[in-house]
């Protein structure tokens, strides 16, 4: 099937098998392999990207369900510039990552929620339930979550 995607700000006209899912078009035809396969059941998280601004799990979707839609990978979360997105500084001050291999999925999360709510860093549960709904197995969930808010405050300083 013909689809149209828009990843990271470029147009993509694909031919892809309808049952082909996201993550692997996103890895293996577009070459973006930050986004990253761990469990392939939805559960871990690494694989998180944002759709029309909506982090989803890409291993659970078919790119034909995408057709028309807006991704945002972690290769597209750095500014136009390169300059590195409030989360990516966050994440590397607070040492939120050790392996790195969750890394991707959970800025990505965090993307999304802090592009839905910039005031995520006042609400503690929301940060809560960012962190839940990703799996990390080296850095205790911690340094993550204090990345995110750190990064939330540094948004919300710098757009006040």
């Amino acid at each position: 099937m013909k689809i149209t995607l828009d990843v990271n700000g470029t147009r993509h006209a694909l031919d892809v098998e309808p049952r082909r899912l996201l993550a692997d078009v996103l890895r293996d035809d577009l070459k973006l392999t930050g986004t990253h396969l761990g469990c392939q059941h939805g559960i871990c998280g690494a694989c998180t990207v944002l759709m029309d601004g909506k982090a989803i799990r890409s291993c659970l979707v078919l790119a034909v369900q995408c057709d028309g839609s807006s991704v945002r990978t972690v290769e597209g979360l750095a500014g136009p510039d390169g300059e590195p997105h409030a989360l990516q500084r966050a994440f590397s001050a607070e040492r939120a990552l050790q392996c790195g291999f969750c890394t991707p999925g959970f800025l990505m999360v965090a993307a999304g929620a802090l592009e839905a709510d910039p005031g995520l860093a006042d609400d503690p549960e929301a940060v809560e339930s960012v962190v839940g709904s990703n799996i990390c197995r080296c850095t205790g969930y911690e340094p993550i979550r204090r990345a995110i808010v750190c990064a939330a405050r540094a948004q919300r300083d710098t757009t006040a």
